[in-house]
């Protein structure tokens, strides 16, 4: 094959990320199967990073014999909130060609799948828009974790994408009082446009007071760590409530630096973790992601100015750069698969 017709041929090849060790990431070509019974094969639009996650990831930022380290085996994909167009269907599909899907699929610029894990991206809603669907789905464990109701006051701890989705659902189900703490600005006015009441641009560990004072002098009944970040926990410990509510949603790579305080005892707090595997009947990543939609289509889970970098597909290894080393101006980074 003349080099010229070798280049067309790589060029055209679907691309997906790839983590092929720690802190190395490359754009490869790969091989497109069929849809074979009850698949369909999705041309991608876009996929948003989970900034938290793979920054674990990617830094291999987790202890030995955890989780994350039975998990993370190379080569390694990362990504699981893809937004897509079906290209084809195989045996046993209901869906068509042409409609747009969101799956819990990696970085690719093509996907083929069951049929059955996507979920059908309601007319009207920008598939930028419904790349959250996954974050969104994560927050809700939390939302769910956490049982509170109308009225009910709640202090989230971090700002990153999760806190900006488990903002955005506190204010859907009607809580009274939203207060979000992280020392960075923008990542606040972005919790204010979500439906925050109170803004906190502090440290956890110096936010205490400020928690109380934001919430009428007395501290919040709920409390939702959505950092990952193991030194917070006593943080959250500390905001809660006599009698309050913790809810751990955030996933740490270092639980064992996870420490336990006397307020557990002392105030009769309830610790609860919340994770994305936590599915059942009723709540799922179909139901769920359903209800984010209906959410979004009413208004109630406004979206606005969420994405805040976007990369081509094919330059994606720039946007662990970015998020890597300038985390603190991203908040949502999408890759743009619509070229590749």
């Amino acid at each position: 094959m003349p080099a010229s017709s070798a280049s067309a041929a790589r060029a055209a090849a679907p691309l997906r990320v790839v983590f092929t060790g720690k802190q190395q990431v490359e754009i490869q070509p790969f091989t497109l199967d069929a849809p074979a019974q009850g698949q369909v094969r999705v041309r991608s639009e876009c996929s948003l990073m989970s900034t938290g996650t793979e920054n674990i990831v990617f830094n291999r930022l987790f202890d030995s014999g955890t989780h994350w380290d039975n998990w993370v085996k190379y080569p390694f994909f990362p990504g699981y909130a893809s937004v897509g167009v079906i290209e084809a269907v195989g045996p046993g599909v209901s869906l068509k060609a042409g409609d747009r899907v969101v799956s819990r699929s990696a970085h690719a610029s093509h996907q083929v799948f069951d049929a059955a894990s996507c979920n059908v991206v309601p007319i009207g809603i920008d598939p930028r828009q419904a790349s959250w669907f996954a974050l969104a789905k994560i927050a809700f464990m939390g939302a769910r974790a956490a049982a509170y109701s109308l009225g009910d006051s709640v202090v989230i701890i971090g700002a990153g994408p999760i806190g900006q989705m488990s903002v955005r659902l506190a204010f859907a189900a009607g809580v009274k009082s939203i207060i979000v703490v992280d020392p960075v600005a923008k990542r606040l006015e972005l919790a204010r446009a979500g439906g925050a009441t109170a803004v906190v641009a502090q440290p956890g560990d110096q936010a205490l007071e400020a928690v109380k004072a934001a919430n009428g002098g007395t501290l919040p009944r709920v409390v939702i760590d959505g950092t990952g970040h193991h030194a917070v926990f006593s943080s959250a410990l500390r905001f809660a409530a006599d009698r309050g509510r913790v809810v751990i949603l955030g996933d740490t790579g270092s639980p064992a630096g996870q420490h336990l305080s006397s307020d557990v005892i002392s105030r009769g707090l309830t610790i609860v973790g919340a994770h994305d595997c936590h599915n059942d009947a009723t709540w799922n990543g179909t139901t769920i992601t359903d209800l984010f939609f209906d959410l979004v289509a009413s208004g109630r889970f406004r979206l606005d100015g969420l994405i805040t970098h976007t990369f081509p597909g094919a330059e994606g290894a720039k946007a662990y750069e970015m998020a890597n080393q300038r985390r603190g101006e991203t908040m949502g980074i999408l890759f743009d698969w619509s070229q590749a």
